[in-house]
């Protein structure tokens, strides 16, 4: 392990429910060789923990002149930890481990730091009673300024196994043994899921994962042959028939959305694989997860894999890109008959409503004009002897 601690991030807390009902936050600390380690620490540990460290930095501390004070302020633990109040203290024990790792070497070094934030036997193996009531993770917010009530909870993170091994290729992947079980964080679009696993954490393809309590079909969605339309933000060569080569900046529409990161989609009447991390939805603003996706390699496709052990006896259920196309045909046939129905439609309407307004704003026709013997009979007599 390093010498010193270059980053330290809370990442949020555990409730757990062995050996009783219990809080741990959870840290993940970067070492000078940049490896990543996970510790779960109490808020009472953590507080003994500083007020050693003010014992042994008197000055720096404040104890002597509080203007001379760098080592930050941590509250005193409450006589019971609630999950509001372990929620609550986030914030504060996020900035708290920030400055303390700012803090000059001879502090933010020293042994009883380093130690502190070591890991141990307990961070790798949790204690377990057998089956009791698998912990509830609870992930700090993005967004740090978010007030307590908007932190949504528990996450109950998804359990997965591996199907085969894998060797990661970055520092921010992790490798994986078949047969290992990680828990999954967050599942991303791109077919990248981010795992941990006791102490390590990182990025693994999703298509190396199977849910340890059933086959995953059902957490596909089922295809959408109207379409979503995306701008592709970095070409692709295919490299498998049933992929499709594209150029960046073509405009092409999704129709089956898969958990591998691998999508179909529609270019005219052509479909294939693509991946998704080199898609942009129309209309969907750029960000900076987007540009760092669009530089990293696209994950493996499940049939590459080799010596797959499934625990599971359910085949994943594929649809052939001869059934996309002809269903997508089929699709784009009746919308341009649709569209064709309305147009004619549309069209019937305005050429009615011209026929109309042509006919309101015609002259009316002069009546003739009435004779003279008409009007007399018409008349009085008296009237009659006048206009004579």
């Amino acid at each position: 392990m390093g010498d010193y601690i270059r980053h330290i991030e809370l990442l949020g807390f555990e409730k757990r429910f062995f050996p009783s009902q219990h809080y741990v936050y959870m840290f993940l600390v970067k070492w000078q060789d940049l490896t990543e380690k996970v510790v779960y620490r109490k808020f009472t540990e953590i507080y003994e923990f500083h007020k050693a460290l003010k014992e042994m930095f008197p000055i720096e501390s404040g104890e002597i002149n509080v203007e001379n004070r760098i080592i930050p302020h941590l509250p005193a633990p409450k006589w019971f930890d609630s999950q509001r109040s372990t929620q609550n203290r986030q914030i504060t024990l996020s900035e708290y481990s920030s400055a303390l790792i700012n803090l000059p070497r001879k502090i933010s070094r020293c042994e009883h730091v380093l130690n502190f934030f070591k890991v141990r036997p307990d961070d790798l193996n949790p204690p377990t009673a057998g089956q009791v009531k698998k912990p509830e993770t609870y992930l700090m917010p993005k967004d740090a300024n978010r007030i307590a009530e908007d932190i949504t909870g528990p996450i109950i993170l998804q359990t997965y196994r591996a199907v085969a091994d894998y060797e990661k290729n970055s520092k921010t992947e992790m490798s994986m043994k078949v047969g290992d079980v990680v828990d999954v964080i967050e599942k991303s679009e791109s077919g990248w899921w981010f795992c941990q696993q006791k102490n390590k954490r990182g990025w693994v393809p999703a298509v190396y994962l199977e849910p340890t309590d059933g086959p995953d079909e059902s957490e596909e969605q089922e295809p959408n042959y109207a379409g979503e339309l995306h701008v592709v933000r970095k070409g692709y060569t295919a490299a498998q028939e049933d992929e499709i080569t594209l150029k960046e900046g073509e405009t092409i529409e999704v129709i089956h959305k898969l958990l591998d990161g691998w999508w179909v989609v529609r270019k005219d009447e052509i479909t294939g694989y693509y991946p998704s991390m080199y898609l942009q939805k129309m209309g969907a603003e750029n960000t900076p997860e987007n540009n760092q996706l669009r530089n990293k390699a696209a994950p493996p496709r499940r049939g590459t894999i080799q010596n797959i052990k499934s625990m599971h006896n359910q085949n994943r259920k594929q649809i052939s890109q001869e059934t996309y196309r002809r269903n997508s045909v089929k699709y784009v046939q009746s919308r341009k008959m649709l569209r064709g129905n309305f147009l004619n439609k549309k069209s019937t309407i305005v050429e009615k409503n011209e026929m109309e307004r042509k006919q309101n704003n015609a002259q009316p026709a002069v009546p003739p004009r009435p004779s003279k013997d008409l009007i007399l009979n018409r008349c009085s007599e008296s009237t009659k002897s006048k206009i004579k």
